[in-house]
């Protein structure tokens, strides 16, 4: 029996061509609910970014790819990217200019903007943060950075990150996280604090920094519109987030 769900955001509970969620989906968030089904967000969003869902109380919030994962009344777990690798970073920024944010608790600044931040946040809407002088975050709780590289770029600089490990789901980014924090690590805590298993969960996501928390729930499913990679590792595949693709995913497991 499925007790707890948890969703990514963007391309599974929000369109990336209407940047809201469709009525299906909120329709049945809202029905798990009166199932008793508990329901989680876990995302590579922070804080921050969660208005576009907040049509729904959601049981808890795993944020940041894991690293800043809370209820409504506490937090449940913090990581931040440690100070060595955020100096390295900064260091980086400065021989090798590339656009790069750095997401804290409550808000995420960018050393510069171009084409490629834009292009993403015109996906987003999520992603039209300020750029200024970014020296200072060497004194902040950094959770996590957008880099804008290359999968070449991404291999040398994660050598001299060696705290850190990065995950991407568009061509143009990755997002370099501090180790150990991550959506399992979230989930596992979020079912010792309700009290359910992981053969109790269901998960649903689309791009390739969901796929652990596929692989880690008990039974799991990939929006149509998702990558292959994560096609290829889920339980099942149901149509993409624009055709009602959550409502009919939930109803084939007879959650609805």
């Amino acid at each position: 029996m499925i007790r707890a769900v948890f969703f990514d955001i963007d391309g599974t509970l929000v369109s990336f061509k209407t940047h809201e969620m469709p009525s299906s989906a909120v329709t049945a968030l809202k029905k798990l609910k009166e199932n008793g089904i508990r329901c989680f967000i876990a995302t590579g969003r922070g804080k921050d970014g969660l208005e576009v869902v907040s049509a729904i109380p959601f049981d808890g919030y795993i944020t940041l790819n894991g690293q800043y994962d809370y209820t409504t009344d506490q937090i449940i777990y913090e990581n931040f990217i440690p100070g060595k690798d955020i100096h390295i970073l900064v260091e980086e920024l400065k021989k090798h200019p590339f656009p790069c944010g750095f997401q804290m608790e409550e808000k995420k600044i960018f050393n510069y903007r171009d084409e490629r931040v834009d292009e993403i946040n015109a996906i987003t809407h999520n992603d039209n943060q300020p750029a200024g002088d970014v020296s200072d975050v060497e004194n902040h709780k950094v959770y996590q950075a957008m880099a804008f590289i290359s999968r070449e770029e991404e291999k040398e600089l994660m050598k001299k990150l060696t705290g850190c490990t990065s995950a991407r789901w568009h061509p143009s980014f990755t997002d370099i996280s501090p180790l150990g924090g991550t959506k399992v690590i979230g989930m596992d805590l979020f079912a010792r604090y309700y009290g359910f298993t992981m053969d109790e969960t269901l998960a649903v996501g689309d791009g390739g920094n969901d796929i652990q928390m596929l692989k880690h729930a008990g039974t799991s499913i990939a929006m149509g519109n998702g990558e292959d990679s994560v096609k290829a590792i889920a339980d099942y595949v149901t149509d993409d987030v624009d055709h009602d693709g959550l409502l009919k995913g939930l109803d084939h497991y007879h959650l609805l």
